[in-house]
């Protein structure tokens, strides 16, 4: 059981949560969760709310092979009024800053976001853990090899998952250091991986328990699900629920899903079975 402090809000991680992907971009790798109308996104939010999401992830930033990078001003421009409008219409939900900028995320969290999410661990912009450990929110810490730049290349790993675990030790330390108290690690499938490493990590999850910290799995219709499938991003929820599925058995505590419906039943039937009463 975890708790984040959500600046002053409380939420207790004694069952698994949902976090839903809102993409402010064009250029995600899956069509549905492209978001560039705001009308449109504050109806999916809605849609993800009244299913049962319990975090929403705003991102402006296309991680997808071949993206563009954007720079500071067009992610400020993109995701900083989209959050805004979220927490003045949906105040009680709790929403996240998908960005691996310190500016980007000093201005989310004014806006109203309350938690930021980091695919680089800190190391794209030196001023990143800083500026969390100031903002005072949890914040959530993937992995991946290389930089953001390179981190579609394929890397080779003497022994994956400990080599995972070592990275996280090692940012965990920094996270401290700079006053980060609540902190979330995600393995980062599909990021600096190939499909091998990313089942190899599913099958390993339960290492990670022994970081003391909430674990965050993002296999939402990835290319690990489609092409082992040979079916497309849009033909992958049934295999996104089966490993999101194991991932919860294996001891994931967050789920950041497109889905959020399918998602959240998951959970329940895990939690059931787990509890062997329904709740």
């Amino acid at each position: 059981m975890f708790t984040l402090n959500c600046k002053g809000r409380l939420v207790l991680i004694d069952k698994p949560l949902v976090m839903g992907i809102i993409n402010v971009t064009s250029d995600s790798f899956y069509e549905g969760s492209r978001f560039v109308e705001l009308d449109r996104l504050l109806g999916e939010a809605e849609k993800m709310i009244r299913e049962g999401a319990d975090i929403l992830d705003i991102g402006g930033q296309s991680t997808r092979p071949g993206a563009i990078r954007l720079g500071i001003d067009e992610e400020l421009e993109r995701v900083v009024k989209v959050i805004a409008s979220l927490h003045e219409r949906f105040p009680e939900t709790i929403t996240s800053v998908d960005t691996y900028y310190s500016q980007v995320a000093i201005a989310s969290v004014a806006a109203g976001a309350s938690m930021v999410n980091d695919i680089s661990g800190g190391r794209a912009d030196d001023q990143m853990l800083t500026a969390v450990g100031k903002l005072n929110v949890p914040y959530i810490c993937m992995h991946l090899q290389g930089d953001v730049d390179t981190m579609h290349q394929k890397f080779s790993y003497q022994d994956l998952t400990r080599e995972v675990l070592d990275y996280f030790i090692e940012r965990k330390h920094a996270c401290r250091r700079t006053g980060i108290t609540d902190i979330i690690f995600d393995p980062g499938f599909g990021f600096s991986k190939t499909i091998e490493h990313n089942f190899e990590l599913l099958r390993n999850l339960e290492i990670f328990s022994m970081l003391g910290s909430p674990l965050l799995v993002g296999l939402s219709r990835k290319s690990t699900i489609y092409k082992t499938l040979g079916v497309s991003a849009g033909e992958a929820l049934n295999g996104t629920t089966v490993l999101n599925t194991i991932a919860l058995l294996n001891g994931a505590h967050i789920l950041r899903v497109h889905d959020v419906k399918e998602a959240r039943e998951a959970v329940k039937l895990v939690t059931a079975m787990r509890s062997g009463s329904i709740k």
